[in-house]
């Protein structure tokens, strides 16, 4: 199961132009959160920052299973959803 973002080219240059506060859980909401509490904007800045090509997901849901800080620490997720709904309106949402 491929996010929204993994449809997007992962250019050097690449910057998003707008940003949003998500309203609702999702998916993809929940895999933004996992990478901006890893200290990323998205898996775009991600795959920018660390030159990978895949980032490890649960293959049952989809999220991200694991993320590698740019202090080269490791986080490691569960398969189940982790961004409660008190958090939901703290994920930011880029636009490219």
């Amino acid at each position: 199961k491929k996010s929204e973002v993994s449809e997007v080219m992962t250019q050097a240059d690449m910057k998003p132009k707008s940003m949003h506060r998500a309203k609702i859980w999702s998916d993809d909401i929940e895999n933004l959160y996992r990478f901006q509490q890893a200290g990323y904007r998205d898996e775009v800045e991600y795959k920018q920052v660390k030159q990978v090509d895949e980032v490890e997901c649960w293959p049952e849901t989809g999220f991200v299973k694991k993320l590698q800080r740019r202090d080269n620490t490791f986080y490691y997720y569960n398969r189940q959803r982790e961004c409660e709904d008190k958090d939901v309106r703290k994920v930011k949402v880029y636009v490219y």
